[in-house]
Order: C-alpha cells, then sequence, then structure tokens
C-alpha cells in the first residue's frame, strides 16, 4: 500500500478519527473537523501536502523531492514528491501528526464529537 494511490489514501486516512475525504483543488482531500491536514494530488508528479512542526519543515526540505507547499501557510506545510526519500512508514507517521496537529486547534467540544482524545 502506498499513500500516493487514492484507494490507499483512502483506507489509511479514512481510519484516524474524524476523517472526512473530499475531491478539492484536483486534489483529494483528508480533513478533520472541516480542516485539511493532507492532500494527495491528481496529477502528475504525485504528491502529498501536509502539515508540520517547525524542526520537522527544516529536516523534510533538505531532503530532494520537499519543499514548501504552495499556496499553504509558510514554513509549515511541505509538498513531498513521489520519489522523495521518504519511506511508507515515515510517510504515515508525518501525515499522523498533521492529523494531530490539526485536530489540536479544534475545539475541546469538537474533539470529543469526532472521537478523538
Amino acid at each position: 500500500m502506498g499513500l500516493f494511490e487514492r484507494s490507499d489514501f483512502d483506507k489509511l486516512l479514512g481510519q484516524l478519527p474524524g476523517v472526512t475525504l473530499v475531491d478539492q483543488w484536483d486534489a483529494r482531500v483528508a480533513k478533520v473537523g472541516g480542516k485539511v491536514f493532507c492532500l494527495l494530488s491528481d496529477h502528475d508528479p504525485l504528491r502529498l501536502v501536509f502539515k508540520c512542526g517547525e524542526g520537522s519543515f527544516d529536516i523534510l526540505t533538505a531532503l530532494g523531492g520537499v519543499s514548501q507547499a504552495a499556496y499553504f501557510a509558510k514554513r509549515q506545510w511541505v509538498s513531498v514528491q513521489q520519489d522523495a526519500p521518504l519511506s511508507h512508514d515515515d510517510l504515515i507517521a508525518y501525515v499522523g501528526r498533521s492529523h494531530g496537529l490539526i485536530a489540536a486547534g479544534l475545539t475541546r467540544k469538537l474533539r470529543t464529537e469526532l472521537g478523538i482524545t
């Protein structure tokens, strides 16, 4: 399974609490509480975009195939091309952290309603 395949993207991210998947911006977009935490582009070159912390941003953007994501908040979002030197497990972990970062900004009431602890 790979996050760069739409069916796997949907299956893996859909398992996270409170996630909805929509088609938006020529991409498959994963949201939690109505807020974007990850997207998969529809067109080549395939890329994943997700939020990360400052330390992770510096580490990730030093790699080939990873850059600051266009149209997203400065220094908080990365765009990862399919050929970037990141393992499947690393990508899953980063996307899981992105979910957590976005979910943390939701109200306590909404997190409870979505089953996020």
